[in-house]
């Protein structure tokens, strides 16, 4: 058992490192500098190694510390109910919730192929290292964060110890159902396309978790310990059915086909099937524009529906907020004060909503499955004069269906700044609604910009450039940062017009020196 776990362990860390360096490979600048024989170097293959035991060590404690924080410790603040039992409460419904979306033993993943059907190992053994491993870390991972949140939530120290023992039970328990569910009807369970009657019973018990706090009922603290205890017993009985049960390999066989396997292609073509679906084809809707005004115009008629019904949906759902906003602080007027001293202040954390609410990735993955996967095969449309006229044209399309929203938001907060008081300077209404419409129009641009930049997609629609990641994931870092920003809107907003201005200027420069060669297919 132990060589099983020890193969296993090799090979997992054996498929991240090469992860690893493939993306490392996939910079721009690192590519021809780092020949394919890097594979092979001993010295990166230790790095690899520390950087994967890292992200391993990581994996245990960070993921379960921003659960624990940020699901239940930040949420029960809100309810008036008795904070223990309330801490009890949403931990025992989203522990169960877990339960059945991740059991850790029916999730199709490549190790778990390239382990049983390439390297032809002992299916049973393979599975039970792995599994009993998954709830090692689990407990490892979720012990010293329940004693501190538990602790701060008034619950006792000895409940906070049962804790992650019950959240493995619970998982031990459902995967042991799972396998009983196989072994007597066949049925497979795919913890990664759950049925709707597991959505529905998701759903159920997120409303139980957080909807009974907010109207002053929780169970109470006795019968959810009772309840965790019970559950505690049956899993020990449950152990022995897992460890029993001899047909791992022959439901690996079905679990792990080439179907569930290639989880991205499903993803993909269920992303592209919908997407067909929204397209409208219709000979009488055209275009009275010639050349590639004419093609993005195209474009947009026959996607109008996935281009506009979201922003339509974010341009409604601002103007409700704003509204029972408006409605709170006619019937409280001791509001307006703190809301006014808010919109003055707290401009920068509209940069991270905007960003949140911004469409631009979701527009240029539209894009390219249904236009430019097609037209990047042709010579003529990565010349630069090409490149800059299509550039311009989708700009405008781009800016214009983000702006809906951005023009709730930025009247909506000029209105509701006058209703509260008002400012002193009445430039601030003027600089509060241009400021929301720049921080649109950035997003709309960095978006397109990056993608004819750093071009992510390959022929299936999957993201292969890590660059692309990166770039991704540091304007999200920033963007949350913002939130913790409070400036003056006067000197904020203006910085945020000037910054918006400058960068699309930068951008059709960038664009029309460097696209044609980086607006290109991924292998």
């Amino acid at each position: 058992m132990f060589r099983t776990f020890y193969l296993s362990y090799l090979l997992r860390n054996a498929y991240k490192v090469n992860t690893f360096i493939y993306a490392l490979k996939s910079i721009p600048g690192l590519r021809k500098l780092l020949p394919d024989k890097l594979y092979q170097s001993k010295v990166l293959k230790i790095f690899g190694n520390i950087i994967s035991i890292l992200l391993e060590i990581i994996n245990i404690f960070l993921g379960k510390f921003l659960y624990l924080f940020l699901m239940i410790f930040c949420t029960i603040s809100l309810y008036k109910t008795e904070i223990s039992t309330t801490f009890l409460h949403v931990f025992f419904f989203l522990t169960i919730i877990g339960s059945f979306m991740n059991t850790y033993m029916f999730n199709p993943t490549k190790d778990k192929y390239y382990a049983m059907f390439i390297m032809r190992m002992n299916a049973k053994s393979y599975t039970l290292t792995d599994y009993f491993y998954a709830i090692f870390k689990i407990i490892i991972g979720f012990l010293p964060f329940t004693i501190v949140f538990g602790l701060l939530s008034n619950v006792n120290l000895w409940i906070c110890l049962i804790l992650p023992f019950f959240v493995v039970a619970s998982k031990i328990v459902i995967a042991s159902y799972n396998l009983h569910l196989y072994d007597k009807k066949g049925i497979i369970i795919n913890e990664n396309q759950p049925g709707k009657y597991i959505n529905l019973l998701i759903l159920l018990f997120l409303i139980l978790a957080y909807a009974l706090p907010a109207l002053n009922i929780v169970v109470p603290s006795y019968l959810l310990l009772i309840l965790m205890i019970l559950m505690i017993l049956i899993s020990i009985k449950r152990i022995e059915y897992i460890i029993n049960f001899n047909k791992y390999r022959e439901m690996y066989k079905i679990v792990l086909t080439a179907s569930n396997m290639n989880q991205v292609e499903n993803a993909n073509r269920m992303a592209k099937e919908n997407v067909l679906k929204q397209i409208t084809i219709d000979s009488n809707k055209t275009s009275n524009k010639k050349g590639f005004a004419y093609f993005n115009d195209l474009f947009v008629i026959r996607h109008s529906k996935l281009l506009w019904k979201n922003s339509k949906k974010v341009a409604g759902i601002s103007a409700i907020i704003i509204l029972i906003a408006f409605i709170i602080v006619t019937i409280n007027p001791e509001f307006k004060m703190s809301i006014n001293n808010m919109i003055m202040t707290y401009l920068p954390y509209f940069v991270f909503i905007m960003y949140l609410i911004n469409r631009g990735e979701n527009i240029t993955r539209a894009m390219f499955m249904n236009s430019d996967h097609s037209m990047l095969t042709y010579s003529f449309f990565r010349k630069p004069e090409a490149i800059l006229k299509l550039f311009k044209e989708r700009l405008k399309s781009v800016i214009l269906i983000n702006l809906l929203p951005a023009i709730i938001i930025g009247f909506g907060l000029a209105i509701l700044l006058l209703a509260t008081g008002g400012t002193s300077n009445p430039l601030n209404y003027l600089i509060l609604i241009i400021s929301i419409l720049a921080m649109s129009i950035f997003f709309s641009i960095h978006h397109l910009v990056i993608y004819y930049l750093l071009q992510p997609y390959n022929l299936n629609s999957e993201t292969k450039n890590t660059t692309y990641t990166i770039v991704n994931l540091l304007t999200y870092i920033v963007c949350y940062y913002m939130i913790d920003l409070r400036l003056p809107t006067l000197y904020f907003g203006i910085s945020m017009i000037i910054f918006a201005v400058a960068y699309s200027i930068i951008s059709l420069i960038l664009v029309y020196k460097f696209a044609p060669k980086t607006f290109k297919i991924r292998i």
